[in-house]
């Protein structure tokens, strides 16, 4: 039974999110969250927070087929980082001229998967 929860629009670029998901892809559920807790990365804490809905949502859908999960079961079988839509902004510089400032957001997708 897959489990699958979605973060759309994170304001952290694609490069920087995707080094934070190499290291938890194929972890259990829990040694990944204890990772991401300890990892002093800004995407850390939105993986980790994605991970935790992601467990939610498996334990709602098998409540609701009237089933029990064991969380120690489910690993991290699928995670992506995708890039969003892109922020563009200006900054001024020397002489009257301007440089373009790209900001750029993340859509992190992870699945979780039972052993």
């Amino acid at each position: 039974m897959k489990a699958k929860a979605i973060l759309r629009n994170a304001r952290v670029s694609p490069q920087k999110a995707r080094l934070v998901a190499d290291l938890v892809r194929g972890m259990d559920v829990d040694e990944a969250l204890e990772v991401l807790t300890f990892t002093r990365k800004k995407s850390a804490d939105l993986i980790k927070k994605l991970v935790e809905s992601a467990v939610a949502n498996a334990e709602h859908e098998r409540e609701r087929s009237g089933d029990h999960l064991d969380v120690d079961d489910l690993y991290v079988s699928t995670i992506h980082v995708d890039g969003g839509a892109v922020l563009k902004r200006w900054r001024p510089r020397a002489m009257g001229r301007a440089t373009r400032v790209i900001k750029r957001t993340s859509h992190i997708t992870v699945e979780l998967d039972e052993r």
